[in-house]
């Protein structure tokens, strides 16, 4: 077998036809459109290059066929925010064969340790975690937008490995067709009314204004996390950019406090029910596709990708009463025909987000796992810890104790 790093226009073409060769078969694939993940790869495009790095390899067999993939990458932004400095890895596609996957993720590793990192996550993405992000072990059906496939066998390869499971992410699935408990409804409509509270949807002529806000909330609300940095605004403003196509002002929103911006809530048409019959492409007659079904109202489904609250306001309602305001955003849709959110992804660090989920009485449908490899096998492995304010007052003492 033989790795070949991609660097050239044939071993770029050879990363998107080893997904191909994988899912010929499996109806459940959604093909990406390979234009995105090239940005993903893009120091150009991809804003997490400024203080990162990152490599992908194609695996061919003996007889010179493709057999995997897989990219490696570090974000030295977060790698150094773990106990063990942590690097990445992502875009794993591989047969279903033992000494194919350990040569690719040996790759990975080797790669990583060169690069001063002690471990490695996986599958992940080399960027914000809302896409690319996870293993599927629960829920082998078609995916929403930016949600990971992959066939079962693959939770196989990484743990024979030596991977761990770091934390555990769930979605749940809320048929739109049927009403919210009216417990839910009654709570969100009387916070949703209270004067001291205000809600808006996002607008492009106030972006800055949002971009600021959405900063403030989300190190409000996942300062407490293990791996935990400010947001940089420009990271925030190409993601809008690059989503205009995706995005609906309509279904972004934000709660203030007395002006004081305390939740975020960021919703996006499913369009993984387009992109499937798009086969990976959007040239001139991609993008007339898409727009002719766009146009037919394909899409049923929308896809919660971010939902954060300022800690101090977690156990306010406010969370609900956003529920409330999109709902009424939602009916003037209609026409749209809108039938299924998809709420994702509640990683199992954080009961929080979970019960705000199950209140709203969606199901849970899908399961993927971030994984872990420590290179020093005989350092005890720990799982993600649950985040909240406890978790940093633990910090706070821990660092105390060793000063």
């Amino acid at each position: 077998m033989k790795l070949i790093e991609v660097k050239d226009k044939k071993s770029r073409k050879q990363f998107h036809e080893v997904p191909r060769l994988i899912y010929k078969n499996d109806p459940n694939w959604i093909q990406p459109l390979e234009g995105m993940v090239e940005d993903i790869f893009n120091p150009k495009k991809n804003k997490t290059f400024k203080n990162g790095k990152a490599i992908r390899w194609v695996l061919t067999d003996d007889n010179g066929q493709l057999a995997g993939r897989i990219a490696a990458f570090i974000n030295f932004n977060t790698a150094n925010t773990y106990e063990l400095p942590t690097g990445g890895c992502g875009f794993f596609e591989c047969a279903d064969n033992q000494e194919a996957a350990n040569l690719l993720f040996n790759a990975a590793r080797e790669w990583n340790r060169v690069n001063g990192m002690e471990a490695m996550d996986g599958p992940v993405n080399f960027g914000e975690n809302y896409v690319n992000w996870g293993l599927l072990v629960d829920g082998f059906v078609p995916q929403g937008y930016g949600m990971p496939y992959n066939p079962p066998y693959y939770e196989k390869l990484f743990r024979n490995y030596g991977f761990e499971v770091y934390f555990e992410q769930y979605c749940y699935h809320l048929d739109y067709t049927v009403p919210f408990p009216e417990r839910f409804w009654k709570i969100a409509e009387w916070i949703a009314k209270k004067p001291q509270y205000n809600f808006r949807h996002f607008s492009y002529n106030e972006m800055d204004k949002f971009v600021a806000d959405f900063c403030t909330v989300y190190d409000a609300a996942w300062s407490f996390h293990e791996h935990y940095k400010p947001l940089d605004p420009d990271d925030i403003r190409d993601f809008i950019s690059s989503s205009k196509a995706i995005l609906d002002p309509e279904m972004v929103w934000f709660a203030y406090h007395e002006e004081k911006p305390i939740a975020l809530f960021v919703m996006i048409p499913d369009i993984n029910q387009i992109l499937k019959k798009l086969n990976g492409k959007l040239n001139a007659l991609g993008i007339l596709k898409f727009l002719y079904y766009k146009w037919k109202k394909t899409i049923t489904r929308t896809r919660i990708i971010i939902m954060g609250i300022d800690a101090k306001y977690q156990r306010s309602g406010v969370e609900s009463a956003i529920f409330w305001h999109q709902e009424q955003v939602m009916k003037k849709k209609s026409h749209q025909h809108y039938k299924e959110v998809e709420l994702s992804w509640a990683g199992d660090f954080n009961p929080k987000i979970i019960a705000v989920y199950e209140a709203t009485g969606a199901k849970r449908t899908k399961t993927h796992y971030t994984m872990r490899y420590l290179f020093n096998r005989n350092k005890p492995f720990q799982r993600a810890p649950i985040i909240g304010p406890e978790s940093l007052n633990e910090k706070v003492k821990a660092k105390t104790h060793k000063n």
